[in-house]
């Protein structure tokens, strides 16, 4: 299965918390990086200012990247179509 990573902005933020219940549902296993820790200040940066994402969350999938809840492409994700 694709290596997934998901860009959170924390607890708060609903469209990451839809995003990690839809993978958890599907059984999708996922890194979560919180890029509001201090620890994580470049790859907020390499997100924001490199890559221009406005919206959280920024999910990494193998090659493909988006970001928002994307219920559609976490979907073919485990339907193993790949992404798009």
């Amino acid at each position: 299965m694709t290596h997934v990573t998901v860009y959170s902005t924390g607890p708060s933020c609903q469209r990451c918390r839809l995003t990690c219940q839809r993978l958890d549902a599907l059984g999708i296993r996922y890194d979560l990086v919180d890029i509001h820790a201090e620890h994580n200040a470049e790859i907020r940066a390499f997100l924001v200012d490199e890559l221009g994402y406005r919206e959280a969350p920024v999910i990494e999938a193998g090659d493909a990247r988006w970001s928002g809840f994307r219920p559609d492409l976490i979907d073919g994700l485990a339907s193993g179509l790949g992404i798009g």
